[in-house]
């Protein structure tokens, strides 16, 4: 495929030009995907002797700019993974040199060396993750001792909720060919025993899901117990058929897609569930703690313990948090939204909605959070076929009210100002509206 092939140029490009340097700066966002990004940056440099300074940020802003500014100077290398394309006037500022390894939709001139599927007509939204993309450079910059680190970059995709087609198809291809993963059938959840897993995972996020009896009942009427990862065959259909039927009363169609069917295995992780793994990295980025998720990422023993257990307990509140925010969900015209406090999670809880309970219209989550409004907007790709695009609505909008904001065309965020919530809402909810009329519109013309 010629795009693949145009992107494996750009990962040669940038990989040449990391070589080049003795010190890099690595600097990668606190999600699944932006943390297996910098564990296959961090193995890959190591693996060539270069050395490198790694942190994990949760956003790209001024703050930023100035402490790697403090810590490079001209000549030096910075190396940016799962941010950096919506932020090229920022990027001006820096004295180092600066590469950017990134999915999202690029914005501006770009003062970097680049890699980004968009710029080869790769949808990165969908089609390949930032760790997909970090995996390229690695596989360039190392070649085929790197190829061990295809199943981050599949965990990165799984956690970016993304297609297995195009460039993640072909990462996958290699991955299975490899060893690397595996694949077997069921429901695409965590490990351990039944009951919790359904009771407190959010994929799925059913009707029962955060009630111990419900979820009781349901097994109950199924005849289930016991260890998921033990269920026989038959055991693991009559599971799927009858959460499949849950999903269908009100979940949006690919949700059902997303949670039955191809379940990866990690061979060569210390976590092979993949659900589990994201979960831990999810976990570690929300609790900033992202040591403990680069540990597991370069395969220190000693993680897998504290990392399960972390991310189980946080998984709880999460659902708990998220069943209480239900009940505060208000309709616009074209969007659903909330306005929180501290939630634990905007993008879940974004994306848990969007999902699985008003999967009609886009969802935003407006969280006030360390003395700023933090924004999380999901869509589905049903939507987005409609004409959808988060990324520029929520920038278009953050922008008027002076705050900044971008991403993907079904998933975006932002931040504004304190006492802007209205008036941004106000904006967003317009342009959205205008973006979902035009294809209709144009059909009838």
């Amino acid at each position: 495929m010629k795009e693949i092939e145009n992107l494996i140029k750009l990962a040669k490009n940038v990989a040449e030009t990391i070589r080049s340097y003795s010190f890099v700066r690595l600097i990668s966002h606190n999600d699944a995907d932006g943390l297996t990004s910098a564990g296959i940056m961090a193995q890959a440099l190591f693996r060539e002797n270069i050395r490198f300074q790694l942190t994990i940020s949760g956003r790209l802003d001024e703050g930023l700019i100035e402490q790697v500014n403090e810590s490079t100077s001209a000549g030096e290398l910075v190396v940016f993974c799962d941010m950096g394309s919506g932020q090229s006037e920022l990027l001006t500022r820096l004295r180092a040199d600066v590469v950017v390894i990134d999915h999202h939709k690029p914005v501006g001139k770009s003062p970097a060396t680049v890699v980004n599927a968009h710029d080869v007509g790769i949808d990165g939204a969908t089609d390949i993750s930032a760790s997909g993309t970090s995996y390229l450079v690695a596989r360039e910059l190392g070649g085929p001792k790197n190829l061990d680190l295809a199943g981050l970059a599949i965990a990165g995709a799984v956690g970016d909720k993304q297609l297995f087609r195009s460039a993640n198809a072909f990462i996958l291809a290699e991955a299975l060919k490899t060893g690397v993963v595996s694949i077997r059938k069921g429901l695409k959840v965590g490990g351990g025993d039944l009951a919790e897993v359904l009771t407190y995972s959010m994929e799925p996020f059913l009707d029962i899901t955060g009630d111990s009896e419900k979820v009781a009942k349901f097994l109950e009427i199924l005849g289930l117990s016991g260890e998921i990862e033990a269920l026989p065959d038959e055991d693991v259909k009559k599971l799927s058929s009858a959460v499949a039927l849950k999903l269908a009363k009100r979940a949006s169609p690919e949700a059902i897609d997303a949670v039955i069917g191809d379940v990866f295995v990690l061979e060569k992780e210390l976590v092979s569930n993949v659900y589990d793994f994201v979960s831990i990295m999810n976990t570690c980025g929300k609790l900033k703690v992202p040591g403990l998720a680069l540990a597991l990422c370069l395969k220190d023993r000693k993680a897998v313990e504290e990392g399960l257990a972390l991310s189980k307990e946080h998984q709880k509140e999460l659902v708990l948090d998220i069943r209480a925010n239900l009940e505060k969900i208000r309709k616009g015209e074209n969007i659903w939204y909330i306005s929180t406090a501290e939630a634990l999670s905007t993008g879940t809880l974004a994306s848990t909605v969007v999902r699985y309970v008003h999967p009609e219209l886009p969802f935003i989550c407006v969280n006030e959070s360390e003395g700023i409004l933090k924004i999380s907007g999901r869509g589905t790709r049903e939507l987005v076929a409609r004409g959808l695009d988060l990324s520029f609505a929520l920038r278009e909008a953050a922008s008027a009210v002076g705050g900044r904001g971008g991403g993907h065309s079904v998933a975006s965020g932002a931040s504004i100002p304190l006492g802007t919530v209205d008036e941004f809402l106000s904006i967003a909810d317009r342009i959205v509206g205008e973006q979902l009329r035009k294809p209709s519109e144009g059909k009838k013309a």
